[in-house]
């Protein structure tokens, strides 16, 4: 990890009283103002809904420029890892800091498919979902029960230790989310297989049946290995943050992927994937496809209406991996002579926003959800498993940052303070 730099101090001044508080920037230049005695000297502390202006620790997994639209794992630029590399190689970057080598690799894959198995006894558990059981509920349910079918894992000190908990979360996981669409839709599951690679594993468990000649379209293994890329990680988001504050705890790393499964379930975080295609569905069959009309609503305050998948809590310029993600839906429409008015509409609706100045005034450009459930759709993967596709990939981001706060000197039980707005103390009568 870099070692930041101290730039002095910055003096806060409050009811004639003084006090200086350190004030340093990291590799990119970012600059911070360290408050971790504010309440101790002043008995104040911060107000910032949402967090937007507060460090929560020093990171070198993900670097985010958001002006700038950068966005890079480990100091490699992502446009580059969705074009050079494979997934499995992504996810070995962000958990041990470098690029595998081929030996590396090999052995990375090795395991993966090696430890791709369930354990019969969890078979049972799709039994008892309903058929119409959202995939991320169950999704969030395997994570946690991993810990009980695997307790020796526990010691996350031991490096070694530390592949074993990669592969087998990363493997599983998929194959946990194969096995929840194959029920959802009443087939025998498909086992994966150990001549395959990670994403066309997945994608032939997704969709071979004992009654077909299923055979993985490399066209579709190259999207699903860019997509789970460009979800890889995003630094400290709303469903890192949720697996940090676990973890924080003291959790296991299954417990705090659960929970960032279930935060990544919500419609503003990794939700809005699904939610862009409904939009755009509902944009053909109650606005009849009128461009203009769905404009001006999104900017109508009086009216609830919202643009998925349009504008970024952190990007205020387009989304990089969007960028990537809009090229490839292309690409893989084309490859796979695939024709969908969604995506004309999308391109549409893209083009009304870039060219208003409404949404260009407010930094609001189109986002990685904009695309990539187009992309899945294409390939035929359902709506519903939209956001199950996002945890896969976000799995290896979440097991880094788990790792780098277990590590971290600075490390502490997160606890966010409040402003209380209550009653003041009153008797009971």
């Amino acid at each position: 990890m870099s070692k930041i730099n101290d730039l002095g101090t910055a003096t806060l001044t409050f009811d004639n009283e003084s006090i200086e508080l350190p004030v340093f920037e990291g590799s990119e230049k970012e600059k911070a103002v360290d408050i971790r005695t504010l309440r101790a000297k002043t008995g104040m502390i911060t107000y910032d809904p949402g967090f937007v202006n507060t460090g929560c620790c020093q990171s070198d997994v993900t670097y985010i420029d958001g002006e700038k639209g950068i966005l890079r794992y480990r100091g490699y630029d992502i446009n580059d890892l969705a074009e050079k590399c494979e997934f499995v190689d992504v996810a070995y970057l962000l958990v041990h800091g470098k690029l595998p080598s081929r030996e590396q690799h090999d052995e990375f894959s090795t395991n993966m498919n090696y430890h791709s198995l369930l354990h019969e006894d969890m078979r049972h558990f799709f039994d008892a979902y309903p058929d119409h059981a959202h995939p991320m509920a169950t999704l969030s349910a395997m994570a946690v029960s991993l810990s009980t079918f695997y307790p020796e894992l526990e010691d996350a000190t031991l490096q070694e230790n530390i592949d074993y908990k990669v592969t087998r979360l990363l493997s599983k996981m998929r194959t946990a989310a194969a096995f929840a669409y194959k029920k959802s839709i009443g087939h025998p599951i498909v086992y994966p297989r150990p001549d395959l690679k990670y994403c066309e594993n997945f994608i032939n468990m997704m969709f071979r049946t004992p009654v077909n000649s299923y055979e993985v379209d490399p066209v579709v293994a190259k999207a699903l290995n860019k997509l789970l890329i460009l979800h890889a990680d995003h630094e400290q988001n709303c469903s890192a943050s949720v697996v940090k504050m676990v973890g924080s705890a003291g959790a296991n790393l299954y417990a705090s992927i659960s929970a960032g499964i279930c935060a990544l379930w919500g419609p503003l975080h990794g939700g809005a994937n699904q939610h862009v295609i409904e939009m755009l569905e509902r944009i053909i069959t109650e606005d009849k496809g009128d461009v203009k009309r769905v404009v001006a609503r999104a900017k109508d305050k009086n009216d609830p209406f919202r643009l998925m998948g349009v504008g970024h809590r952190v990007y205020k310029s387009y989304d990089p991996r969007a960028k990537v993600a809009k090229t490839m839906c292309k690409d893989v429409l084309e490859a796979l002579g695939v024709s969908d008015p969604l995506v004309d509409l999308a391109q549409e609706l893209e083009d009304a926003v870039l060219a208003d100045d409404y949404f260009v005034e407010r930094n609001l450009y189109p986002n990685i959800d904009f695309y990539t459930g187009l992309t899945y759709r294409a390939m035929g993967i359902p709506t519903d498993m939209f956001t199950v596709m996002f945890a896969i990939g976000r799995i290896p981001g979440w097991i880094a940052q788990w790792l780098e706060m277990r590590e971290d000197p600075h490390g502490r039980i997160g606890r966010p303070r409040q402003i209380y707005t209550g009653h003041t103390q009153r008797p009971v009568e």
